[in-house]
């Protein structure tokens, strides 16, 4: 088995967003083996199926130790996305032959784009959460205390489940999105922890499915698992102490890039769009931000008046 070091650098930086954000694995390594490295479609995800499967445990035990893993959501998510990656595995083997490939870039792009959503309601409902331009600030260690939606965690579940294996996107992409929307009580470090630590069995079940039809390619893993293993520890111990919002934003433009590329949209148009979401994105989140600190000063400076009349 034979290293490839660009693989290697790729593996260290993307295995940091991974630690760091939750997501980003399948999100950015497929794409990134697809073009870059000139993998096809169906060993690309397979291959990551494995990566993931080695590289997250490592990023789970960091916030396990900082508690930063709601338990309760890990096991009931397993009971949806276990069974579901193992069938969603096994479904790329019955796609028509002749449209593989086509139709597993359709799904990949597809789920790029709907994370790369998910990213911006989610850092507007931690700024509108927080009261504060800035979002949530640092974690701190401390026990996630919410109320549990079983129903709608393990459909949560089996539908992320079913993502990953069929593209190998949905367990940091999709699940820390949805999850943030079904429990929005819970910091950014909670959400990461929970989801890094629940993905663990649910890529397992994938790879396992992967594995059986033969399309994983060891060199690949192999190269990619020496950079993504550090990068992934590093990541989670910043993402347990420090704010994530101006990686998400970069994340966020990076999903739109992968997956438009993944849809076929030409080259200059993917790099123009690119572009257009760092400046205008940019400016116009500078504008609401602008906008909602004059409207928290505006309710705070009403406040003191408002005890004033009732005193």
């Amino acid at each position: 088995m034979s290293i490839d070091p660009a693989m290697t650098v790729v593996g260290l930086v993307i295995g940091a967003l991974v630690g760091l954000t939750g997501m980003g694995g399948g999100a950015l390594m497929t794409p990134v083996l697809v073009f870059l490295f000139g993998v096809d479609a169906l060993t690309a995800i397979s291959s990551d199926l494995v990566i993931s499967l080695f590289m997250k445990p490592f990023g789970g035990i960091v916030h396990l130790v900082r508690r930063t893993v709601d338990l309760r959501l890990v096991g009931l998510l397993m009971i949806g996305s276990v069974p579901a990656a193992f069938v969603g595995a096994f479904a790329t083997t019955l796609l028509p032959g002749d449209r593989v490939q086509s139709v597993l870039l359709v799904l990949l792009g597809g789920a790029l784009l709907l994370a790369a959503a998910g990213l911006i309601v989610r850092a507007w409902m931690q700024m509108v959460r927080a009261r504060t331009p800035l979002g949530e600030g640092a974690a701190r260690m401390g026990r996630p205390a919410v109320r549990v939606r079983p129903a709608s965690t393990i459909a949560l579940g089996a539908l992320a489940g079913l993502m990953v294996g069929l593209t190998s996107v949905g367990a940091g992409s999709v699940v820390i999105v949805v999850l943030l929307l079904l429990y929005p009580a819970m910091k950014a470090s909670q959400l990461v922890g929970t989801d890094l630590v629940q993905a663990v069995p649910l890529v397992a079940a994938a790879a396992l499915g992967h594995a059986l039809t033969g399309t994983v390619d060891l060199g690949i893993a192999g190269s990619v698992l020496i950079g993504a293993i550090p990068g992934v520890v590093v990541g989670a111990w910043l993402s347990s102490r420090v704010p994530g919002g101006i990686i998400r934003r970069v994340l966020a433009v990076l999903l739109v890039a992968s997956g438009l590329k993944l849809l076929g949209v030409p080259t200059p148009v993917v790099i123009a769009t690119a572009v257009a979401a760092i400046v205008v994105g940019n400016a116009l989140w500078i504008v609401l931000r602008r906008r909602f600190s004059a409207t928290l000063r505006a309710a705070r400076e009403a406040t003191p008046r408002c005890e004033e009349r009732h005193a």
